[in-house]
């Protein structure tokens, strides 16, 4: 039996980098986050699972600013187990938890390359998963995703579940990573859930869209589509680089922790500072609704082969960036998404209206 216990989200103000040594000061303002989180979080149930959001460690000055993809990758990204993953690793023996993060990180099979890495330490500080960000913030974000390099990574990993929707199986439930925007589409969050996840990470999603209610619509429907915990922390106020002194919350709040029915259990609308939030997880009561309910465990009922016709043609391209590096963001939007508009389009699935 695994007994219930409290998953905290860290709600971090964040400095963006111009290089890698000003992920330390990123570091140590987490650390103290999580002292207070974990002290007072913990005073119903221990707390075992912490959630760092993506972009508490490097911000997001790559996609704000429009930056080379090669330099960030030789200048900010980081190294996957590295000196940032003990950093946080020793956090993870001295509060005996689980640690959920991510950070924009080099492969070694992609010189010059940085990709959106989520990543789970147990609480020896161990690196037990990676999960490598499949959809990326298309217009501005330059990460590279396995589908971008689609026949190199089938190459190196293989195409089944474990090469694209990894799980970490645990003392405190199977654990799996939608980063970001991979939420806003639920085919993401269904990969997992059919490699065995219950306890997912989802973070961090900006304003407007949080404030008008995309983030938690996906986040709920996510968890109730799949029968899984959602842990969504967002990130606190965003200071554009390390020496300014002017903090603008551009993720708009709402933190929260989603049960496997859709409900929230832990919630944080207020994000112009550093803080947290926090909600109980029952591994169990999510293990009996899956195996004993007759209706509401929707994924017995998946029709696999009528639901295959849906993607035989493809749409997105793959392979973009196997043989250079990510476009900026004005010819991202010419040579990429202007040509998918026209791509669904000329098929006859989208009109345009008469104001285009």
């Amino acid at each position: 039996m695994t007994e219930p216990y409290t998953a905290v989200g860290l709600i971090p103000a964040v400095r963006g980098i111009r290089k890698r040594a000003d992920i330390e000061r990123n570091l140590d303002h987490l650390s103290h986050l999580i002292t207070a989180a974990s002290w007072l979080s913990s005073l119903d149930l221990p707390v075992r699972l912490i959630a760092i959001p993506e972009g508490a460690l490097q911000g997001f000055n790559d996609e704000v600013l429009d930056l080379d993809h090669v330099t960030f990758a030789s200048e900010c990204a980081i190294d996957i187990p590295g000196p940032e993953t003990r950093y946080l690793g020793d956090l993870a023996r001295r509060w005996n938890a689980f640690i959920m993060a991510q950070a924009k990180a080099r492969h070694e099979a992609f010189p010059d390359r940085f990709f959106n890495v989520g990543f789970v330490l147990d609480p020896e500080g161990e690196l037990i998963l990676k999960h490598y960000k499949l959809a990326t913030l298309y217009p501005v974000e330059h990460s590279v995703t396995p589908h971008d390099v689609w026949d190199r990574w089938i190459e190196l990993y293989g195409s089944s579940l474990d090469a694209f929707y990894p799980v970490a199986d645990t003392a405190i439930g199977r654990l799996g990573v939608l980063m970001a925007n991979e939420g806003s589409y639920p085919e993401n969050a269904r990969g997992l859930a059919m490699n065995g996840a219950e306890v997912v990470y989802r973070a961090s999603y900006p304003h407007p869209h949080t404030g008008n209610e995309f983030f938690e619509i996906q986040n709920r429907a996510r968890a109730l589509d799949n029968n899984f915990y959602v842990l969504a922390p967002n990130m606190g106020t965003y200071y554009l680089t390390p020496e300014s002194d002017e903090p603008i919350d551009t993720f708009g709040g709402r933190s929260m922790v989603v049960d496997y029915m859709g409900r929230i259990v832990g919630q944080h609308l207020y994000s112009g500072g550093s803080s947290y939030v926090a909600g109980q997880i029952d591994i169990d009561a999510l293990r009996d609704l899956r195996t004993n309910a007759q209706w509401d465990n929707w994924m017995k009922d998946l029709r696999t082969e009528i639901y295959q016709l849906i993607y035989e043609q493809p749409v997105y391209p793959k392979n973009l960036y196997l043989e250079r590096e990510p476009y900026k963001h004005a010819d991202f939007r010419r040579e990429v998404l202007e040509k998918q508009i026209e791509l669904l389009v000329e098929r006859g699935i989208w009109r345009r209206s008469g104001r285009s």
